[in-house]
């Protein structure tokens, strides 16, 4: 007999690809998931992972296996949701993957809000990039996801996966204060031609965004300094090494020598909640999303 919670470790070194991301996936130890992988090597007397440099590969018999374990989890997902929805209350495990700023500034709030009403529920968050997030919400990694797109760059949710908005979270122009746009009440996207930029670095949604933003006004980006985190980039910026685009969400208040500048028209991010469409009816993602729609009037006011 297959031990089930070996598989899941299976499962998130598939989905993660590594054992260390697994291991966070999970709320385990890099050693406690390479322990229940060689339990599980054991069993099936078979080679499930190979060296490859630093890290990991799984073998083909490993790569079969994970998927008849993604078959498994979701079997038993169906039936925890359907004890769940007989209880009609939120209780066991939600795993919820989030973007960096989310994380850190309305995550919070939401989840001490529900550890507080629900004391049955136990959330896990993930902070990862919203493309990624999206994807593990449909490979079965986690339950929910906090996922944003753009005006310009929807977020397409792949099949099998249910989305529901939020809310919006708007994006200002940050310049050092000697800028000569420091003193403007606004800028045209048309004026931002010739700026060195400061953003994350490519294959992030917000470089994505305005890299195609610029283009569009007719301006070819210039990035000098990229960085994956928001208060680095503005940190950047303080410094005066140029100008950035920066969401409101989580930003916190900004340092001496940093001005806030709206955008003409003001950028728009949307965000949204996942979650797989057979775990739709089960109460602890509903009264999750509600919880998150409910919050984010005052988060967005504090922004």
């Amino acid at each position: 007999m297959l031990d089930l919670q070996r598989l899941r470790a299976l499962h998130a070194v598939a989905v993660h690809g590594t054992v260390g991301a697994a291991a966070a996936s999970l709320g385990y130890t890099p050693s406690a998931v390479s322990q229940q992988i060689a339990k599980l090597e054991r069993e099936t007397r078979t080679v499930l992972l190979e060296r490859r440099g630093r890290g990991v590969r799984l073998t083909e018999q490993a790569e079969q296996l994970a998927a008849t374990a993604q078959q498994l989890l979701a079997i038993v997902e169906r039936a925890e949701t359907e004890l769940e929805e007989r209880r009609g209350l939120p209780a066991g495990r939600l795993t919820v993957a989030a973007f960096a700023s989310a994380a850190r500034g309305l995550l919070p709030a939401v989840l001490a809000d529900l550890a507080v009403r629900h004391p049955a529920l136990d959330t896990r968050l993930t902070e990862v990039d919203p493309h990624l997030s999206v994807d593990l919400v449909a490979r079965g990694a986690v339950d929910l996801a906090i996922a944003h797109d753009w005006d310009i760059a929807p977020l397409p949710a792949p099949p099998g996966v249910e989305q529901a908005p939020i809310g919006e979270d708007l994006c200002d122009l940050l310049v050092p204060a000697g800028h000569p746009f420091a003193g403007r009440a606004s800028v045209r996207r048309e004026d931002l031609g010739g700026e060195r930029w400061i953003c994350q670095p490519p294959g992030r949604v917000c470089h994505g965004w305005l890299v195609r933003t610029l283009r569009a006004a007719g301006c070819e980006p210039d990035i000098v300094h990229q960085a994956d985190e928001n208060p680095t980039l503005v940190a950047l910026v303080a410094a005066g090494l140029g100008v950035a685009l920066i969401p409101r969400l989580g930003r916190g208040p900004l340092p001496a020598g940093v001005v806030e500048v709206p955008l003409d028209p003001l950028p728009v991010r949307r965000l949204y909640a996942l979650w797989r469409s057979g775990a739709a009816r089960r109460p602890a993602i509903a009264e999750t999303v509600r919880t998150l729609q409910a919050h984010w009037p005052a988060v967005s006011a504090r922004n």
